[in-house]
């Protein structure tokens, strides 16, 4: 068994497939993180969300009826403090940006070790975010064929804002950045906040889309 982290979620897990949610469950349970409830539909996600209140709902993307995109997005509308990370088994570029969009805070795939999920739902807990590694090499190889022409596309943003706005779209996490940049995670936070503000968006993974389609 593994050992369960600290500061893990109370989480909301949404998926129509009962052999797979069984065992994702006590997975997660095993490592910590406390499953509240479970969904086999966007709607009853919706109900469930609102009842429990919980820190993260993974949701699936196929669902019968509402899709979990559509139910990120209600999900959100009701709650934008609500984190919604996607585990699903399509790794589709386009689905990604519909679901980030949507106002999910992360995609993963059910492929992906069971620990990665876990440290997606940290990461969104946290205020970060973590994509599956086959798309966000997608969107980190397109940011920076589009390098050139992004630079300058993002006059708002300072130099400094830049620079932590690109390791953003990396998926480094605020330690990472102070790191990378050798300034301190509280300087790191309030740049995150100040670009958030600017590129008017709720979340890093909005942020990171953004540049990467040149919106800035």
């Amino acid at each position: 068994m593994a050992v369960p982290q600290e500061g893990l979620s109370r989480v909301v897990v949404v998926d129509d497939h009962p052999l797979f949610v069984s065992g994702l469950v006590r997975m997660l349970s095993e490592r910590g993180v406390t499953v509240v409830g479970t969904a086999r539909s966007g709607e009853e996600a919706l109900y469930l969300t609102a009842q429990l209140k919980p820190d993260v709902v993974l949701m699936d993307i196929s669902l019968p009826g509402m899709s979990g995109v559509e139910a990120t997005r209600q999900l959100r509308r009701a709650d934008p403090s609500v984190c919604v990370v996607i585990l699903t088994a399509l790794a589709e570029e386009a689905l990604l940006m519909e679901a980030i969009q949507a106002g999910a805070v992360g995609y993963l795939l059910k492929e992906a070790p069971v620990d990665d999920i876990v440290a997606g739902l940290q990461a969104a807990t946290s205020g970060g975010s973590l994509l599956a590694p086959e798309l966000a090499g997608k969107l980190l190889r397109r940011i920076r064929k589009g390098s050139g022409e992004l630079e300058g596309a993002r006059p708002r943003l300072s130099h400094r804002e830049r620079e932590v706005l690109d390791l953003m779209v990396e998926g480094y996490d605020n330690s990472e950045i102070a790191r990378t940049l050798f300034i301190s995670q509280n300087t790191v936070r309030n740049h995150v906040a100040a670009i958030l503000f600017k590129l008017e968006v709720d979340n890093r993974v909005q942020a990171a889309v953004r540049a990467v389609r040149g919106l800035i």
